[in-house]
């Protein structure tokens, strides 16, 4: 088990800059190298550095698991090729775009932003091989920004409520706790990136914070 605390660009929200799965850190074409190796040698995983959508925040505008990674539908044909080489991409349709902000996937499952379309619901569930519920947490229907999950466990926004607490619980079969990063931000997602193996957040992240995310996500364990 490894834990780091790292910024980006000078700024805590890692998983606004970037996206993992258990095997890839998807960071911004331009950042520092060190910042990036570092990251990925904590989470166990290999870098792969492009844009999306000719756009630094992309961990807003993509997200995956093992299967696949899926990307904003104006990410451009060099973009989606980068990812290829490594796992098949697919492009969500529509108005909504910002993949990572809107879905929040591990290996088993994904919950999505409750007005997410029926297509882009049976794309995800084809190329991730996951099931696939539309839901919020803590009333907010960015899902991705308000949680992050591993294949060991969730957490997500503190005002998340039983209800929502219990439909994470029955969709991804893992414990889920709530908790906050960055000294105080309810927006989990935006700072925290994860694996079974390791965990990164921004340096403004309390020690008590990081013994719940720690515990939340299952390292403890280790």
């Amino acid at each position: 088990m490894m834990i780091k605390q790292l910024d980006f660009y000078g700024y805590p929200y890692l998983g606004i800059y970037a996206s993992n799965t258990e095997n890839y850190l998807v960071v911004p074409a331009d950042l520092p190298e060190e910042s990036a190796q570092n990251a990925a040698e904590t989470l166990g995983v290999d870098v792969i550095y492009t844009l999306v959508n000719e756009s630094t925040l992309v961990g807003s505008m993509m997200t995956g698991n093992s299967n696949a990674f899926l990307v904003s539908g104006l990410a451009t044909y060099s973009e989606v090729a980068k990812l290829e080489q490594k796992l098949p991409v697919v492009s969500l349709t529509g108005k909504m775009t910002a993949a990572g902000n809107i879905i929040l996937v591990n290996d088993t499952a994904a919950l999505v932003h409750p007005a997410l379309s029926d297509k882009n619901v049976e794309a995800i569930k084809k190329a991730l091989k996951v099931d696939v519920k539309r839901g919020t947490i803590g009333g907010l229907k960015t899902v991705g920004m308000a949680g992050v999950a591993t294949n060991k466990g969730i957490l997500v926004h503190p005002r998340a409520t039983e209800e929502e607490l219990s439909v994470l619980e029955d969709l991804f079969r893992l414990p889920v706790d709530i908790g906050t990063v960055s000294f105080g931000s309810p927006l989990v997602g935006s700072s925290i990136l994860a694996t079974t193996k390791g965990i990164v957040t921004g340096t403004k992240t309390s020690g008590p914070e990081m013994g719940r995310i720690e515990d939340a996500l299952g390292l403890t364990e280790e």
